[in-house]
């Protein structure tokens, strides 16, 4: 073996070592951080940036579908083009893509997902799920579009096959039945290339933690395709509903007016028929906040005014310092999640905190599920507070 084939004969053996170090863990304690691409612009946060030692997988969301349906990038300058320190125009790939490529050869652990569709990009998946041609046509340019840019693997958010997405989504009664077929040609194509390169492609989901998505889908004969499911325990409160309430409960406390946590949620995947191990609980970085809450009950399960502003949106990196250092907060030992209130202005805000997300870690890991995701990895502080607490709770 002359050696230049003994060196990398030997490099791929490191590589694999390394992403057997987190797949062979029993139960799996997969740490799924999503990345966005507009995070390189009002938060200044980039690839480099990232605490890779503490994550299993990103997905970097998201790439677009076409008007054809085929898969396309999703913000070209931010993707592609961009270029971080060091790089300039002349050097081929740049962007997001190029820097997750060396942050991937930096920790031979890591693993990268290119996620399609997200809540604004799901208006075209019915379309793409209609027939056999468009379902090959779709799965076909998506798997030479995780090759071309050095992907793992394709993580499907489709919001939603059981309906409820953004409003004006194209929506049919046989999404539910197509999305199954979808993703068992996804897989297909997948394991063909993955057999031509010697190694498997990943396919993972990103789906709704409502009873609609896990009753209207016939999740055991969806998720053999699958190498794990993604479920979005989070959004149960905000300025969409009656009154004050908790974003991300781990269980369902008294007062809750959407009945719904996140411990609903994976008992219900659970019941559909899905294992354990491939049921991937998600957390949210950032908080819903509410405004003119009554000083009652410290301002959980209130009416209020107005939603606060941005949309009551609080990325938990805002939280820190002013309202974190000058709120009060208080703690629901049923739901296991934290929230702010402040009499004097009227303001009440549902977040997660390392207390909380240690709770819910550790129901992952006591109830056999498959790992922690996270949306989204910006929203954390600089201190990367959020997904440290994660780390040392499922990395003891």
């Amino acid at each position: 073996m002359d050696g230049m084939v003994k060196s990398s004969w030997w490099l791929m053996v490191i590589l694999l070592m390394g992403s057997m170090a987190y797949a062979s863990d029993d139960p799996p304690r997969r740490i799924v951080a999503y990345y966005s691409s507009w995070s390189i612009y009002a938060r200044q946060y980039f690839v480099t940036d990232i605490p890779a030692d503490k994550i299993t997988h990103i997905n970097y969301a998201f790439a677009n579908l076409s008007e054809t349906g085929e898969c396309l990038l999703g913000d070209e300058w931010a993707d592609t083009q961009f270029p971080y320190p060091g790089e300039t125009e002349g050097d081929g790939l740049l962007g997001n893509f190029h820097q997750l490529q060396i942050l991937k050869d930096q920790n031979p652990h890591l693993q990268t997902l290119i996620s399609i569709g997200g809540w604004t990009w799901s208006d075209r998946f019915s379309d793409v799920a209609l027939t056999e041609e468009s379902r090959q046509r779709f799965a076909a340019s998506c798997v030479a579009f995780m090759k071309q840019y050095g992907f793992d693997g394709l993580d499907i958010d489709w919001e939603y096959p059981a309906g409820g997405g953004e409003p004006g989504n194209v929506e049919r009664p046989q999404d539910p039945a197509n999305f199954k077929l979808l993703m068992d040609e996804l897989r297909r194509q997948l394991d063909v290339q993955g057999q031509a390169d010697g190694r498997h492609y990943l396919l993972t989901i990103a789906t709704g933690a409502g009873s609609r998505h896990i009753e209207n889908i016939d999740w055991q004969a969806v998720h053999p395709a699958l190498d794990w499911i993604n479920v979005m325990a989070y959004d149960y409160s905000g300025g969409w509903s009656q009154q004050t309430g908790f974003n991300a409960p781990l269980y369902t406390e008294a007062g809750s007016e959407s009945g719904g946590s996140a411990d609903a949620a994976m008992q219900g995947y659970l019941k559909a028929g899905i294992t354990a191990d491939k049921l991937v609980l998600g957390v949210p970085f950032y908080g819903r906040g509410w405004r003119e809450v009554a000083d009652v009950n410290n301002g959980l399960h209130q009416p209020y005014g107005a939603v606060s502003a941005g949309g009551g949106f609080y990325n938990y990196r805002d939280l820190v310092g002013v309202l974190l250092d000058n709120m009060p907060r208080y703690w629901n030992n049923e739901a296991k999640v934290p929230w702010l209130y402040m009499p004097e202005t009227g303001l009440m805000i549902s977040y997660d905190d390392p207390e909380s997300l240690t709770h819910k870690a550790n129901y992952v890991s006591d109830n056999g599920f498959g790992g922690i995701m996270i949306w989204e990895l910006a929203s954390d502080d600089p201190d990367s507070t959020l997904l440290k607490a994660i780390h040392a709770a499922l990395y003891p």
